[in-house]
């Protein structure tokens, strides 16, 4: 049941930073960018999640998931901090 669930967040993320990718397109707005590579990052981090999980339990990949969450926030942070509208 967990290796479902983790894949549905994984599923998740990604539909949520296509939707929010699709819509900049569309509009225009910065923050939309932000945001959509944000959780394009966070989507990484999810399939990060499954395979340490599922695919490869005996490899730890906490640290490539901190990163990866890390470097997801980023772009949101910048947007959130320094975009001005």
């Amino acid at each position: 049941m967990a290796s479902v669930i983790y894949f549905l967040c994984a599923l998740t993320a990604l539909a949520c930073a296509f939707l929010l990718l699709r819509s900049y397109l569309r509009q225009r707005f910065r923050l939309l960018l932000w945001s959509g590579l944000c959780f394009a990052g966070l989507a990484i981090n999810n399939m990060l999640l499954v395979l340490e999980r599922i695919f490869l339990p005996q490899i730890d990949l906490s640290l490539f998931r901190l990163l990866s969450a890390l470097i997801a926030l980023l772009p949101l942070l910048y947007g959130l901090v320094w975009e001005e509208e």
